[in-house]
């Protein structure tokens, strides 16, 4: 099995149960420490493993039938009259290939088959840290919305008791009152189905980390920003998956190059038999020129030429259908990702201006908000102009929490895309390395609040 490929740093299991299991105790847990529990514990990484040891195994099979097997054999009884078969009391039997065409074929079969099941499980353990991944941004970004949207309701509230005030004051209209209450409203049912999407996100990672526990928390600032000079090009080499899928084929082809081999080649096999016959069987009686020898030993090579066989001939017409569609079918993956890899490219440029155009309108209204305050501190000095309020101010306020909302959810979709791209480029769990590499060895992998 591909044991060898590198792991993240790991962090106590039992510890993390532990926290998981406190009442009343949310458990955090860093990014690259998610990744790395996602890997340990994903059954689909597992399975992966399985794959890849019967791979091992069947190299194994195919290569050790030149290796002679050894057989022991005894039988006891008593026959009266003629002898009906010989009476051995024990037997040792040895036999092996020695030759046989179509056997090399399925040797390199079953090792193409070797690196086609190392080159899913890499693709595999990309697939799992990028599900994990695309999980904790996920939450990460359920919690920072949540974050956003509190402060955001408590800015409506301010305001629907500031129209209440003014309304009371003759100052504002009911349809003042009515409309601010409603943003209220608007914003509570936003809260709670934002409570709802983080319970249902920190399920799923949860069960993707394989650990217990009502609810877990992110850790932002352990969340790494991806390098535009990371980021693989339109025109990368095959992804794992990909590359698997032409091992495969290729395991198919030799297997099948084999099978249409089988007749009109000779095949040589290996036998040496060693006998000890029985005393009690009158056998020196009927055969009375064994002279009290009753040890037998034949050693001996068979050569067999298949000349017709119809069914092997079918076998090797199946083989050959069974290799033509994996190799099409590997081409198709090929042609997929390609179109997918160049969809993801576009698409992450234009997530990039969209990230950068929600970042100037955060920046706009912050700033506009600040000119705000300023004017409310200070006062216009205009009687006759337009005086602001602390009604404008939480208008203000409100604008600027759906600004960075929208920034949030620009940079969601962004980091979306770039960890897509690198698993499809086959550089996700390299990139994932360096990053725990390059983390502060003092940076705890979990912790718990109240």
């Amino acid at each position: 099995m591909n044991r060898g490929m590198s792991r993240f740093p790991s962090i106590p299991l039992a510890l993390v149960s532990l926290c998981l299991a406190c009442a009343n105790v949310h458990a955090q847990i860093s990014f690259t420490s998610a990744i790395d529990l996602a890997l340990r514990n994903s059954p689909r990484v597992k399975m992966a493993e399985a794959e890849v040891a019967r791979a091992h195994a069947a190299l194994a099979q195919a290569q050790d039938v030149y290796i002679p097997s050894l057989m022991a054999s005894s039988g006891l009884g008593y026959s009266y009259g003629y002898p009906l078969g010989t009476p051995t009391i024990f037997s040792f039997q040895a036999q092996s290939l020695v030759y046989n065409n179509s056997q090399h074929d399925y040797i390199r079969a079953a090792r193409a088959g070797l690196e086609a099941t190392n080159l899913s499980l890499k693709d595999v353990r990309q697939q799992v840290a990028e599900d994990a991944a695309i999980a904790y941004l996920e939450l990460s970004h359920a919690e920072e919305r949540k974050s956003a949207m509190d402060q955001e309701a408590g800015y409506a509230a301010r305001l629907a008791a500031i129209v209440q005030e003014r309304l009371d004051a003759g100052q504002d209209s009911a349809m003042e009152l009515t409309r601010a209450r409603r943003t209220l409203v608007q914003i509570k049912l936003q809260q709670l189905q934002m409570d709802d999407e983080i319970a249902a996100q920190s399920d799923h990672l949860l069960r993707l980390l394989g650990l217990p526990g009502p609810q877990i928390d992110t850790i932002p600032g352990s969340i790494p920003s991806i390098p535009v000079a990371a980021m693989p090009g339109t025109s990368e080499p095959d992804s794992p998956g990909v590359l698997a899928a032409l091992a495969t084929a290729k395991s198919r082809r030799e297997q099948a190059f084999g099978d249409t081999r089988y007749t009109w080649r000779p095949q040589i096999s290996f036998a040496a038999q060693y006998s000890r016959f029985s005393t009690f069987n009158n056998y020196q009686l009927y055969y009375p020129a064994i002279n009290n020898n009753f040890n037998a030993v034949g050693i001996g090579i068979q050569i067999q030429m298949p000349l017709f066989d119809a069914v092997h001939k079918a076998k090797a017409r199946e083989s050959l259908a069974i290799a033509e569609s994996s190799e099409q079918d590997a081409l198709y993956a090929r042609q997929q990702e390609a179109e997918g890899r160049i969809k993801r490219q576009h698409s992450a440029s234009e997530l990039r201006l969209r990230l950068e155009l929600a970042g100037l309108d955060n920046d706009l209204a912050r700033q506009q908000l600040d000119a705000l305050l300023i004017q409310l501190n200070a006062g216009t000095g205009n009687s006759s102009g337009p005086q602001m309020t602390p009604k404008d101010e939480q208008n203000a306020r409100i604008q600027e929490r759906q600004k960075y909302l929208d920034l949030l959810d620009s940079e969601f979709q962004l980091r979306q895309i770039e960890i897509g791209l690198l698993r499809q480029s086959g550089q996700l769990e390299a990139w994932l390395k360096s990053v725990a590499t390059a983390a502060p060895a003092s940076d705890p992998a979990s912790s718990a609040k109240p």
